[in-house]
């Protein structure tokens, strides 16, 4: 498994992808910094998070890292050797969830830097600084994991993009349609982690939809490779 790590995060760094990412989504937090810290004048970390830039720009960049897991591997021919390695499937998919994530917590360890100039003019609290980040890392493995998933279900790339964009705004707006879907809304489940509380129901709930994610792309990934 280790070396499906190893290979799909050099080719995020060996393609714009994961260049694009870290910058887009660190332009999209400075822009969020401004305005909920410099201009407001407060030391509460956790609030750029929350925002609208940042939001915006994990619902575009997520699928940016996840829309050629699999597509990309259909598309070029080189799923045959995914499905004839040594390898199982099983790993195949986790070391490429693994790897993706490995983006996103490198993301977050450059958000220190924003951490350090907060702490220069004030004390944020770091209990709801600790809650923010774990909720974050939380969210985020929900998008890869379906992200994953939605690469698995076809060959083209901007199809499995298009599909997890569209699965991210359809869960962010639901609770505007219905009050009653708020549970299906996974971003208002982050906004509990902002406010330093760590829910154990919205906990498992990430886990168990990540989890359930994985379950599926493999299940999907297994019956292909019977068919070859």
């Amino acid at each position: 498994m280790w070396a499906i790590i190893k290979k799909e995060f050099k080719s995020y760094f060996a393609t714009p992808i994961g260049y694009i990412f870290i910058g887009v989504f660190l332009i999209a937090f400075s822009v969020a910094f401004y305005f909920t810290v410099i201009s407001s004048g407060n030391v509460k970390f956790e609030n750029i998070y929350c925002t609208l830039p940042s939001i915006l720009a994990l619902a575009f960049v997520i699928p940016l890292l996840t829309m050629r897991s699999f597509a990309e591997e259909r598309k070029t021919g080189t799923e045959q050797l995914l499905l004839t390695s040594p390898l199982s499937i099983t790993k195949v998919v986790i070391g490429k969830f693994i790897a993706a994530l490995s983006i996103i917590l490198i993301t977050e360890i450059c958000t220190f830097m924003y951490f350090a100039i907060i702490c220069h003019y004030g004390m944020p609290d770091i209990k709801t600084t600790i809650c923010t980040m774990l909720g974050f890392i939380l969210f985020c493995m929900v998008y890869i994991s379906f992200g994953i998933f939605a690469s698995s279900i076809t060959e083209n790339q901007i199809i499995a993009g298009v599909i997890s964009i569209g699965f991210f705004i359809i869960t962010w707006v639901l609770p505007d349609f219905n009050p009653n879907l708020n549970g299906m809304s996974f971003i208002n489940m982050f906004y509990g982690y902002t406010q330093g509380q760590i829910d154990i129901a919205d906990t498992v709930t990430f886990i168990t939809f990540t989890i359930t994610c994985i379950i599926l792309t493999i299940t999907l990934m297994q019956r292909r490779k019977s068919v070859k």
